[in-house]
């Protein structure tokens, strides 16, 4: 081996020495990780379950009115209290030309037809006193002549009812639209001169006045398909009013539904509640929230979920403890219930054991701009 080529060979080690020692170096200058750690605590925990909905009257009913007609007189204003019975509109009547003439041609059609039947019995009468017929004919006459005379009044009835709105008063007769419960006017969707449709099987009717009583409010609201089956009528609740600055009500869970609901891809329940609420401070359609409180625990031993780890394989929570030798030891633990930040800890852990912190942002790790990121472990 010539010389230049010893000295090239011997060059090359001596770089190749260098980047060895200086890995080394590196890495024997790293920073330790120091883990802080933390021991579990007693405390007691609440599992609740919160519902969005509604503060709405028990008992509230539409007026809607049995004719067709203009709305002549409004005797109520909103907010006003009632009593059953009271006077809350009047309703002129605007017959129908096609009804009134078809009546007009019942009422003819009834009276020839008892004209006829009052000859026929005249001389069935006639007959039965000269003993030609039986009495049985002179019956069946006398039968048909009654039953022809009910039509012609029934028509007649029809005729007056379709022109005047009831068989008493005058061609301007009113229909009276009176309250069937006690309560509070809430709302009136008409005004005096608007056209009003009559209830009938094949049309809804317009509203008059809807009117509630307000001295037995419920809520109304709706919860998840993952907490209905936590549930059960008869449950103390409590109801929370935005409106009247978050306070709290106490309430009794009344209704769960037996069939859900899907909204917005999600299936939701029904629940309803009865409410005690000061009548002063009532106003129906208030938002609220009911706090229904699921599971609770006094004095249990817990630690803060964020030291909870999962096993990626078979997803069963564990946590790192640190032992004697200073070294961290991981173990299975069995959880309870949690509010979100302490979990209820059953089996795994002890009151004076040190766990591992594992989610400790390192100094390094911090961005740019100031913000955290969280150390991951392999």
């Amino acid at each position: 081996m010539n010389k230049p080529t010893r000295i090239t060979l011997i060059a090359a080690g001596l770089v190749a020495l260098f980047f060895v020692l200086k890995y080394f170096s590196d890495a024997n200058s790293k920073s330790i990780i120091e883990y802080e750690t933390q021991t579990p605590y007693y405390t007691s925990l609440n599992t609740n379950v919160v519902a969005t909905g509604k503060l709405n009257p028990e008992d509230e009913i539409e007026l809607k009115p049995q004719v067709t007609g203009i709305v002549d007189m409004i005797y109520v204003e909103e907010g006003d209290m009632i009593e059953k019975g009271d006077l809350i509109a009047k309703i002129r009547v605007v017959p129908n030309e096609q009804s009134l003439t078809s009546a007009k041609s019942r009422i003819n059609s009834s009276k020839l037809s008892y004209e006829n039947s009052k000859r026929l019995f005249e001389r069935s009468k006639e007959l039965f006193n000269k003993g030609v017929i039986s009495k049985q004919d002179y019956e069946n006459s006398e039968l048909s002549l009654n039953q022809a005379n009910e039509s012609y009044i029934e028509a007649q009835n029809v005729f007056k009812i379709i022109k005047q709105g009831s068989l008493s008063g005058g061609g301007s007769a009113n229909t009276n639209i009176v309250a069937q419960i006690s309560g509070t006017i809430l709302e009136i969707p008409v005004r005096e001169g608007n056209q009003v449709i009559e209830s009938n099987n094949f049309n809804a009717g317009t509203t008059i006045a809807t009117v509630a009583d307000m001295s037995i409010m419920i809520f109304e609201g709706q919860v998840d398909e993952a907490e209905v089956g936590k549930l059960e009528e008869g449950k103390e609740i409590k109801v929370v009013l935005g409106a009247l600055g978050e306070e709290e009500f106490p309430s009794k869970l009344t209704f769960v539904a037996p069939k859900g609901i899907e909204a917005n891809g999600a299936v939701q329940f029904k629940i309803k509640a009865d409410v005690e609420i000061p009548t002063s401070k009532v106003r129906a359609g208030y938002s609220a929230n009911a706090i229904i409180e699921i599971e609770n625990t006094e004095n249990s031993l817990c630690i803060k979920e964020s030291l909870i780890q999962f096993n990626r394989f078979t997803e069963k929570p564990f946590v790192e403890i640190l032992n004697d030798e200073g070294l961290f030891i991981k173990k299975d633990i069995t959880i309870g219930i949690s509010d979100g930040i302490s979990v209820e800890v059953l089996e795994g852990v002890e009151e004076d054991d040190k766990i591992k912190v594992w989610n400790k942002v390192l100094e390094q790790d911090k961005g740019g701009d100031g913000e955290e990121r969280p150390d991951s472990e392999d």
